[in-house]
């Protein structure tokens, strides 16, 4: 069985399902997308995400809530919450990702090299609002291979979102 990356098994997984996909992100700074968009017709699904880097564009243009910057801090489960349903309000898709954490070398507001929040949404369920998830990892390595890691486990959650026997269908997967 061949190894398909996992953005085009997430891809694939989207089209069949005619969902879309939006992404809001800082400490991958725009590589989440470019792994997404390195799929052939990934425009069929991919709508777009906004790099937030610098923590005033959070509030500015990632829908984060300058209250919650102050009380829980630029790595936080409630920042990466309030970046994944900003992108997703901003751009109207089905899903989002969202991703905040430390590159490293150095920490940021007390929080060690590797401390990482992905947080995912999917679509609203009739009247029902959507529940995002986020979860905290703890990734090793340079600034490079923490945000790999990050690019990897913010696909493989949305992967388990979607279709949690994907991932057995197609064997093993890569980034």
């Amino acid at each position: 069985m061949s190894e398909k990356p996992l953005a085009q098994i997430v891809g694939e997984t989207l089209v069949t399902r005619q969902l879309t996909l939006s992404t809001s992100e800082s400490i991958t700074g725009g590589q989440l997308g470019a792994t997404i968009t390195s799929v052939p017709g990934a425009s069929r699904y991919y709508l777009g995400g906004v790099v937030v880097y610098d923590t005033e564009q959070k509030a500015r243009i990632g829908g984060v809530s300058r209250s919650v910057l102050k009380s829980h801090g630029v790595i936080s489960e409630q920042t990466a919450i309030e970046m994944v349903m900003g992108v997703q309000e901003l751009t109207g898709s089905d899903y989002a990702l969202a991703t905040s954490g430390v590159a490293g070398p150095d920490p940021q507001e007390g929080h060690p090299p590797g401390e990482v929040w992905i947080a995912a949404v999917g679509p609203r369920v009739g009247t029902h609002e959507p529940s995002p998830l986020a979860l905290r990892y703890e990734f090793g390595g340079d600034r490079l291979q923490i945000r790999d890691q990050t690019v990897s486990a913010a696909l493989t959650m949305l992967l388990s979102l979607l279709d949690p026997a994907e991932r057995e269908q197609n064997g093993r997967v890569t980034r």
